[in-house]
């Protein structure tokens, strides 16, 4: 019987799920949103298809298990150098300040001090998930205020597992806010030393045995287990299991089998996670809001314009652009999903009331579904300044002398920001030279690293950074102007990779002559995936059709090489 009630929960967090979720899709917002609505539709509050679920709770304290052990991934230490300065100056100042300012205020209204550390904590961080795809989804990941965003976004991330351990221990009742601290760190820094040190001896060794099977099986169970068993050993020493899979993400980072591990993860972060915010929306009371409607207002519109002050005025304070400071802060003044884990901890543990925590949950919510519209008025005032200011053509002397791990683009006509949006997309930095003054002016009022700058010549790839470069990719359509580029990276630059857009194969075959890593016919490829959508449409099997394409493509397309000149 049991079982049954499990399996039926289940079931309705799915079918929730698959029907709420593509909806926000539709209507291009956050799934986080989709999940909320699915579960107050489907929780106690609103139709009590399901009143309360164990089983539900448990696996989505899973969901942020996986999440904070994909942020770890994310924290290499090379990502952490090249923002460090942000990361743990920007980022801490905003955590410090924001959260004492909120705290401050919800004491002066009549909170406890705990119940104050707690609201002015959650409050200060913001959504990670909802940030990063709007970043993703407008190509604005490697703009210079996407940087600045992701760089606050990843202390946040840090400054989660702390907040957490704090509020275990005031829940706790161990003595002082100072002791308590005091304690959590400790603890942290124990657990790290331990963690880091074990796992630097065993990790790598044990994955390259596990890598050597070739079972991609295998090689999901050992990532599931090391995340796992990394929690379940913190939580054995009285941590949190969350900083255990965030050590353990840390840890793998530094591994040649991060991108593979993170493939293999995401699929459990995204469904757990989904369950989590579906678990959150179930304990929204609509009831509750709808008699709280002017505070939870009061405190949105608090919220969104206190935030985007107090992260602007930061920005400023490190010497960024008003332009990028203010989409910074606006950017970043929602609540985020860290604050519904805090709240709902604290409510559990005694420390925030429910009615309370009803409050919180409610205007946070509101908060996210304020983003995109916060976004989209950033954007509109960076617009109007760099219109009144007159920005003037960046060149390439204006690009920072600290640029390394990136990507060179050269052109960034209608391909060029095709291949930008998706390194963007990626988590990849790049930096793109064009010639054609009107579109690098758009480009620069949007934020868009694009510099005016000659691919060709040795003195402009130098300022580009190219010998600090990842990779290089050359967009120009003009077949010589093309050529000369290709010719002057290989020379002065032996080892950068460098993939070229070509205009047909001979083309194509002539870059990879004088250097080009990889040239891409684009006729070829355009016919390729033209061909590859009619026969899908037309009823033939995806998998034979993806057979073909490989077939085709086959030693730089030898078969299509073939086909008849007339």
């Amino acid at each position: 019987m049991q079982d049954s009630e499990v399996l039926y929960d289940v079931l309705i967090f799915l079918v929730a799920a698959v029907v709420v979720v593509p909806a926000f899709r539709r209507l291009r917002t956050s799934p986080v949103l989709g999940y909320l609505a699915a579960g107050i539709v489907i929780g106690p509050h609103g139709f009590a298809v399901i009143r309360d679920s164990e089983s539900a709770h448990t696996l989505a304290e899973f969901g942020v298990v996986f999440l904070l052990f994909m942020i770890g991934l994310e924290l290499s230490v090379e990502r952490l150098r090249a923002l460090g300065r942000y990361v743990f100056g920007l980022g801490a100042l905003q955590v410090i300040v924001t959260a004492c300012l909120i705290g401050g205020v919800a004491w002066a209204l009549g909170a406890t001090g705990e119940a104050a550390i707690i609201i002015g904590g959650g409050l200060a961080l913001s959504s990670t998930a909802f940030v990063l795809q709007l970043l993703i989804e407008r190509g604005e990941r490697a703009a210079s205020f996407g940087k600045i965003s992701f760089a606050v976004l990843l202390f946040q991330d840090l400054a989660i597992v702390p907040l957490l351990m704090l509020v275990t221990l005031l829940g706790e009742g161990e003595g002082s806010f100072v002791m308590a601290m005091g304690v959590a760190i400790l603890e942290a820094a124990a657990a790290l030393v331990l963690v880091v040190g074990i796992g630097r001896l065993v990790l790598r060794p044990v994955y390259r045995i596990v890598a050597e099977t070739r079972s991609s099986e295998l090689f999901v169970a050992t990532t599931l287990l090391v995340v796992l068993g990394t929690g379940w050993l913190m939580s054995l020493v009285g941590i949190s299991m969350i900083l255990g899979a965030f050590l353990a993400g840390i840890l793998l980072s530094e591994t040649e089998y991060r991108h593979q591990v993170e493939a293999d993860i995401r699929p459990f972060r995204g469904i757990l996670l989904g369950l989590f915010f579906i678990t959150v929306g179930m304990s929204i009371d609509l009831t509750l809001i709808r008699s709280e409607l002017i505070q939870i207002t009061l405190i949105v519109l608090g919220l969104l314009v206190g935030k985007s002050i107090v992260t602007s005025a930061l920005c400023r304070g490190f010497g960024l652009p008003l332009g990028d400071s203010v989409r910074a802060g606006m950017l970043l003044s929602q609540g985020g999903e860290f604050g519904f884990i805090l709240f709902l901890t604290a409510s559990a543990l005694g420390l925030i009331p429910t009615e309370t925590m009803q409050v919180l949950l409610a205007s946070v919510t509101l908060t996210m579904v304020a983003t995109p519209f916060m976004a989209y008025a950033g954007g509109k005032f960076s617009s109007f300044l760099a219109r009144r200011e007159k920005i003037s053509v960046a060149g390439v002397e204006d690009i920072g002398e600290d640029l390394h791990d990136h990507v060179l683009i050269a052109g960034f006509g209608r391909v060029g920001q095709t291949v930008a949006k998706m390194l963007s997309a990626g988590g990849l930095s790049y930096v793109a030279l064009d010639l054609n003054a009107a579109r690098i002016t758009a480009c620069r009022a949007k934020g868009l690293p694009v510099f005016f700058g000659d691919s060709s010549q040795i003195e402009i790839l130098n300022a580009a950074g190219a010998s600090r470069a990842r990779g290089a990719i050359i967009t120009i359509d003009h077949p010589a102007n093309a050529d000369g580029i290709v010719a002057a990276l290989h020379e002065f630059f032996p080892d950068l990779p460098i993939f070229a857009r070509a205009r047909d194969l001979l083309h194509g075959r002539r870059l990879e002559t004088q250097g080009a890593t990889r040239a891409i016919p684009e006729t070829l490829e355009a016919s390729l995936q033209l061909g590859a959508i009619a026969m899908t449409s037309l009823g033939v099997r995806t998998d034979e059709v993806v057979g073909i394409e490989q077939e085709l493509r086959k030693d730089d397309y030898a078969n299509l090489g073939e086909s008849v000149q007339g």
